[in-house]
């Protein structure tokens, strides 16, 4: 199956409705990118990603002051 979709200014786009059908996602669900090689899969993120997406925070918490914040708030 083959998409285009166009990502504005802020990088954003939106999930044509027949990869969201495929992905099984609905507004509010996580969604994870996963790149390798210059090409980029994206799937639906399930309770094991989001687990190691907490552990993974805990350990990065030099980059979590509030200049971070507003060093990197607009990329």
């Amino acid at each position: 199956m083959l998409t285009i979709g166009k990502i504005t200014a802020k990088g954003q786009t939106t999930i044509p409705q027949e990869i969201r059908a495929l992905l099984n996602v609905k507004p509010g669900d996580r969604i994870v990118w996963e790149a390798n090689n210059g090409s980029v899969q994206v799937r639906r993120a399930e309770p094991l990603d989001m687990d190691y997406l907490h552990a993974l925070e805990g350990t990065l918490s030099e980059w979590a002051s509030a200049a971070d914040e507003v060093a990197y708030r607009d990329l």
